[in-house]
C-alpha cells in the first residue's frame, strides 16, 4: 500500500499511471551498474520517482575530475567511496527508498550475485567488457537491460528484453578499444534521463520501449536519430543457433 505521504509525494505521477503504477515502482528492484556520470542521474531520478529498492555497484572513489558530470558527488565527497556518496544523497532526497551498495569491481565472479533478483539492470558503465557481462547475465536471468553510453557531446541508449529482442552483443559484436574519453556533463544527463525513463515505462507498462532501436544523440546539432537493429544469427549470446557458455 501507498502511505499518505507517498500519495502526496507522487501525486503528479499518479495522475499519469494511477496508484497501481506507483505501487509497481515501489515494489521494483533495480540494479544500477556504476555510480558515475550515468549512474548518478539514473539513481537520482529513479529515487524521486519512487522506485523502492536500488542496488548500486561501483569500485571507485570520488575524484575532483568527476564533478563536471557525476551530479550526486559534491566537493566534500572527494576521496569518499562513490557508492557511499550516492547512498547518502538518495536517503536525503527520498528516505522511503531502500539502497543497497556494493563497493566492488563488477566482474565475471560476482556479476550474477550483484544483480541477484533485480527486476531490471541499468548499464551505467564506461567500458564494454563489463557491459557484455551485464548483457550475458541479462540473458541468463531473463532480466531486461537498459543500455546507455556517452562520449563528448554524443550518446546512445537502447532497451534489451531477453527472449524478445536483439541483445547488446547483436548490436556490438566486439568491444571498441578502451580509452579515456572526453565528456560533457549535460550529455551524460540526457542519456541517463532516457535510461531512467525506460525503466519507469517498463515498470508501469506505459509507452513504447527502445527495443531493437538504438537512440543516438548528437549534442552538437541537438538532434536525435534511431538505428534499427535485429538479432544476429551468429550472435554468441542470444542466437538460437548458439550454444550456452
Amino acid at each position: 500500500m501507498l502511505s499518505e505521504q507517498e500519495l502526496i509525494r507522487y501525486s503528479r505521477q499518479i495522475m499519469l499511471f494511477g496508484e497501481e503504477g506507483q505501487r509497481s515502482l515501489k515494489n521494483a528492484r533495480v540494479f544500477i551498474a556504476g555510480a558515475g556520470g550515468l549512474g548518478c542521474p539514473v539513481a537520482l531520478y529513479l529515487a524521486v520517482a519512487g522506485v523502492g529498492h536500488l542496488r548500486i555497484a561501483d569500485k571507485d572513489t570520488v575524484d575532483l575530475s568527476n564533478l563536471n558530470r557525476q551530479v550526486l558527488h559534491w566537493n566534500p565527497d572527494i576521496g569518499k567511496e562513490k557508492v557511499v556518496s550516492v547512498e547518502e544523497k538518495i536517503h536525503s532526497i527520498n528516505p522511503d527508498v531502500e539502497v543497497e551498495t556494493f563497493n566492488c569491481t563488477i566482474d565475471g565472479s560476482n556479476v550474477s550475485e550483484l544483480i541477484g533478483d533485480s527486476d531490471l539492470i541499468v548499464d551505467a558503465m564506461d567500458n564494454y567488457d563489463t557491459r557484455f557481462l551485464l548483457n550475458r547475465v541479462s540473458r541468463d536471468k531473463g532480466i531486461p537491460l537498459m543500455h546507455g553510453a556517452v562520449r563528448g557531446f554524443d550518446g546512445q541508449a537502447t532497451t534489451i528484453i531477453p527472449g524478445k529482442t536483439a541483445c547488446l552483443h547483436c548490436l556490438f559484436p566486439s568491444a571498441p578499444p578502451g580509452e579515456l574519453f572526453p565528456i560533457v556533463g549535460a550529455t551524460a544527463g540526457i542519456i541517463a534521463m532516457v535510461q531512467a525513463n525506460e525503466v519507469i515505462k517498463y515498470l508501469v507498462g506505459s509507452g513504447e520501449l527502445l527495443t531493437d532501436r538504438l537512440l543516438i544523440w548528437n549534442g552538437l546539432s541537438s538532434e536525435m536519430e534511431y538505428l534499427n537493429y535485429s538479432k544476429r544469427c551468429d550472435c554468441s549470446i542470444c542466437s538460437t543457433n548458439s550454444d550456452d557458455e
